[in-house]
């Protein structure tokens, strides 16, 4: 991008509107804030390429690394604080895109499961030479990092979710089932608008902020570019999964030190867009759900953000990272 577009886009941002630019089908051309690096590997008989920011320690290591593990609507970009601000407590801090996301590839088929994904992060990390990490998640990333915990809990040091989806089994509940096809179709319209006015209500508990601003551009840019219905697709497929795949049965398993951080006015729940007033009504209570998913998780600690949404770590970065260093600091 160069300065006259950036500071075109600038400007339409600062004056509120949501156009975004146009990204390549790896989020080619959005500015991320380490460099990237690219894990390629088979699977599912196919070559695979995940994007990737391996962020060393700032002064002295402490011995510890960590894996951020990003949500549906979120790319490893997004974590862009809370990389900055554990690498400068001395971890070292690995913020990867799942296949299907952002700067990973976005396959024509792919037999989608948590297992598959936590499968393709471990082999990221024995690439790497990673023994054990702290596995963080953030929404569907949660439910990625229980898997991973599950399939892995010798290579788990500790889980950390944020605001993660699947506390809850929305079909069971009543949601209403979508066909890949119908989500497909949903994908497709995706805009800049529809983005904002739902990370608004959702992350950021109807507040905005200009930092904000640069998220929406990353997602709306990636859906309107030349890879656009690639996008769609696997974003079909993976809402798919997200679906059909509860990791909340399984809750009681995890047998890894685990924290939950939960901004209690989350409402983020997949199907209630289009489920029965009486439905909704019962989905997405984030103040009960983090209470109930931590006395299901053996010796479980809950931290809550009262009034906060979806995305604590990007609406109040300063106060969420200091309670994360915090909780961080009991492993010796």
């Amino acid at each position: 991008m160069n300065k006259l577009t950036s500071l075109a886009l600038g400007l339409m941002l600062a004056a509120g509107n949501a156009a975004a630019a146009s990204y390549g089908e790896q989020l080619e051309g959005f500015p991320m804030p380490y460099p990237l690096q690219h894990f390629t590997f088979s699977s599912q008989q196919q070559s695979l390429s995940m994007g990737y920011m391996d962020v060393k320690p700032v002064g002295n290591a402490n011995g510890h690394v960590v894996v951020l593990m990003h949500g549906k609507n979120f790319c490893g970009a997004t974590w862009e604080s809370t990389l900055r601000a554990l690498s400068q407590q001395g971890y070292r801090v690995i913020a990867r895109d799942q296949i299907g996301f952002c700067t990973s590839t976005k396959p024509a088929n792919y037999q989608y499961s948590f297992q598959q994904l936590a499968n393709n992060t471990h082999q990221l990390l024995q690439h790497l030479g990673v023994k054990k990490a702290i596995v963080i998640g953030h929404s569907t990333g949660g439910m990625l990092a229980t898997r991973y915990a599950l399939m892995y809990p010798q290579q788990t040091e500790k889980l950390v979710m944020v605001n993660p989806i699947g506390l809850e089994d929305w079909k069971a509940k009543g949601a209403p089932w979508r066909s890949v096809d119908d989500w497909y179709q949903r994908e497709l319209k995706l805009s800049a608008e529809g983005i904002k006015k739902y990370e608004q209500q959702t992350y950021y508990s109807g507040q905005w902020k200009p930092e904000y601003d640069k998220w929406v551009d990353m997602l709306a840019g990636l859906n309107s570019g030349p890879g656009h219905k690639k996008v769609a697709w696997n974003s079909a497929l993976i809402y798919d999964m997200i679906y059909t795949q509860p990791v909340y049965y399984e809750l009681p398993d995890l047998r890894v030190p685990t924290t939950l951080f939960i901004g209690t006015a989350d409402t983020t729940a997949i199907g209630s867009d289009i489920a029965t007033p009486e439905v909704k009504a019962q989905l997405g209570h984030y103040e009960v759900l983090g209470k109930e998913a931590a006395k299901r998780i053996p010796h479980a600690r809950l931290v809550e953000f009262d009034g906060m949404g979806h995305a604590p770590q990007m609406e109040a970065p300063e106060k969420f990272h200091q309670a994360l260093i915090e909780d961080l600091a009991t492993l010796k």
